[in-house]
């Protein structure tokens, strides 16, 4: 797979941005498909390996032509991390349904889009993989979590119905569902306060993960290229969601 491109949705900060700067170090080429077009070299991607790219996950146009500029471009496509999601947590007697279902859009229903937009091209190249970024919440009980949580399964449901159907193409999907992350839009709030002793309680390495965590695992699976492994979520949360 090095040398090969790599579609990131949401590269410019955080998780996606990790990911990004770790797949270019390894030898990929980055497509980075943001909101804005742009933003990936700020993470510290170098230039050379990136392919700016607009992209608004919810219009499932815009992922479409997002693509296409991206096979263009690079010449072709080989992977896809779909990292783009927002996480909104509200009581669940008081959330609107346009509130859930916004969560839903952004967080399960564009994963569908961009996966259903990429396969043809990961097939005209001979195959590919597909990583969706989950969440840990997909398999627990978290108040005024309701529609983040719903997301991230359906996250996971997708992974397996598509890992399931596109086998025969040569085409892999995976979930990699992290738990507790710091980022900068996060790590005033893990740093002190009850969260912060909360998870050093609950996570057994009494430490929450960081985005090169996540960040090498994603960039593994595609540097190691494992043909058997596809379908599976892969769980990245210091064995916080297996802790009793």
């Amino acid at each position: 797979m090095q040398g090969k491109t790599i579609a990131v949705t949401g590269a410019s900060r955080g998780i996606g941005a990790a990911i990004a700067l770790e797949l270019a170090q390894r030898g990929f080429t980055v497509a980075c498909l943001t909101r804005k077009g742009a933003g990936a070299e700020a993470a510290g991607v170098p230039a050379e390996r990136v392919i700016d790219v607009q992209c608004d996950v919810t219009d499932e146009a815009s992922v479409k032509r997002a693509f296409s500029e991206t096979v263009t471009r690079a010449g072709g496509l080989h992977g896809l991390v779909n990292n783009a999601g927002i996480h909104i947590d509200a009581p669940s007697h008081e959330m609107s349904t346009d509130t859930y279902e916004q969560v839903m859009a952004t967080n399960a229903t564009a994963v569908f889009a961009a996966c259903r937009e990429a396969y043809p091209h990961l097939v005209r190249a001979g195959g590919g993989v597909i990583v969706n970024i989950g969440s840990f919440f997909d398999r627990i009980g978290v108040k005024r979590n309701l529609a983040y949580c719903a997301s991230k399964a359906a996250v996971g449901a997708i992974t397996r119905c598509l890992a399931v159907e596109w086998a025969g193409k040569g085409v892999r999907v995976l979930d990699v569902a992290p738990g507790y992350i710091e980022t900068d839009l996060n790590r005033d709030t893990l740093a002190s306060g009850p969260l912060r002793d909360f998870l050093a309680k609950r996570i057994p390495g009494g430490r929450t993960g960081s985005t090169r965590d996540v960040a090498r695992l994603v960039a593994a699976i595609f540097s190691e290229d494992i043909p058997f492994l596809t379908g599976e979520t892969i769980y990245l949360d210091g064995g916080q969601g297996i802790a009793h």
